[in-house]
């Protein structure tokens, strides 16, 4: 019964439905517009006064030292400044295990220069003997000629 009330349903709501009209509209669609850009408007640039307090004499110093045995990397720095003068050394263990010091002054007089100490005994790393693999040696198999294949013509 309840099925015969929802076809009953179904019926008379697709007969109370009726048919859309379709709107058909016939142009074209319109052009661009073309009109002048407004002019830019450019605003003052803000300017900031900082009162940076000036050093006459400026004095610091640092150093750091790195030793890390897992990479290698073995180096150091240290640097002083008194006024104008820059005092300062770095060292780093090279490639071939010598040890580089580079001493170092800076003054407004002799300008940057630099001394360069070398210690130690250079370790070359051990020449590796190259090893090539044998030549490889190619046997052919042997060659076998067929006899060619008979006619075999058409026999009643």
């Amino acid at each position: 019964m309840a099925f015969k009330l929802v076809a009953l349903v179904a019926i008379v709501a697709a007969a109370s439905a009726g048919v859309s009209a379709q709107v058909h509209h016939h142009g074209y669609p319109s052009g661009p517009v073309y009109a002048h850009a407004p002019a830019p408007v450019y605003a003052k640039a803000v300017v900031k006064g900082v009162d940076a307090e000036y050093d006459p004499h400026p004095q610091y110093s640092f150093s750091y030292d790195v030793h890390d045995d897992h990479t290698g990397d073995i180096k150091s720095q240290q640097e002083s400044r008194d006024g104008d003068v820059v005092h300062g050394s770095y060292s780093l263990i090279e490639a071939d295990g010598t040890r580089r010091v580079v001493e170092y002054t800076a003054d407004p007089h002799s300008g940057f220069n630099a001394v360069v100490h070398k210690e130690g005994k250079p370790v070359h790393a051990p020449v590796v003997a190259k090893y090539a693999p044998a030549p490889v040696k190619y046997a052919h198999a042997p060659v076998y000629s067929h006899a060619p294949i008979p006619y075999a013509g058409y026999h009643h």
